[in-house]
């Protein structure tokens, strides 16, 4: 193995992010959904091929297809900014001048090291400075972001300021907790462990209201 993948090993094994941006080629959006699964479905059967599987069984005949369709329309979807979700916002005439949480947003994203699922929680909270944002944007924002080859400090940030954009605010916070499956299912396979990342922009970075955020977030919710 050359030093290079030696290199390139040691960056996957051990998470380590080294863009702040998801690397994305300019020519990425060239090709039609339609061609991007033609094309991966064929490399898909060259994989399994490869592993000596049997792709004349029944039980696996459809399994490129529905892999290369599954890449594209699903688990990175987020990749195309035409599907990015609409940021609408409103005045706040209600002028409610409180912190908003939005927790427990269940989030499925994958590690962009191993192609192995990330499967957590987000929560989000925001300051309004005289707008707000639907509770479900917040939702398919953090959606958005999630759909696409990941890191999750980036995927924090990126929801942060994605809020901050459509707010017009800097008061956004965020905190990740999530399972690594390529750090649970392989290499030290340690089934317990997760991962917590933040990010908190404007006031969220005083103290107090950083605990206050922190500490909606251990609140129960009943109903």
């Amino acid at each position: 193995m050359s030093n290079n993948e030696d290199f390139q090993d040691e960056i996957g094994d051990n998470h380590i992010a080294t863009n702040a941006q998801n690397p994305i080629k300019k020519d990425a959006f060239v090709l039609s959904d339609e061609q991007k699964i033609a094309s991966i479905k064929h490399d898909v059967q060259n994989i399994l091929n490869t592993l000596g599987m049997d792709l004349n069984d029944d039980s696996l005949q459809g399994t490129p297809n529905r892999v290369a369709k599954m890449f594209v329309k699903e688990l990175f979807s987020g990749l195309n900014p035409n599907k990015k979700p609409s940021a609408s916002t409103f005045e706040n005439n209600y002028k409610y001048g409180e912190m908003l949480v939005e927790k427990n947003i269940i989030l499925y994203s994958t590690c962009e090291h191993h192609l192995l699922p990330i499967i957590g929680r987000a929560h989000v909270a925001y300051i309004s400075s005289g707008r707000v944002i639907g509770l479900s944007k917040m939702n398919r924002i953090v959606d958005y972001y999630a759909k696409r080859p990941q890191v999750q400090e980036r995927l924090t940030m990126q929801i942060v300021q994605e809020l901050q954009i459509a707010l017009g605010t800097q008061d956004v916070a965020c905190v990740i907790d999530a399972k690594h499956l390529c750090v649970n299912s392989r290499g030290i396979k340690d089934v317990e462990s997760s991962t917590v990342t933040s990010e908190f922009g404007g006031k969220f970075k005083d103290e107090k209201t950083k605990r206050e955020f922190l500490d909606y977030i251990k609140l129960e919710t009943k109903f």
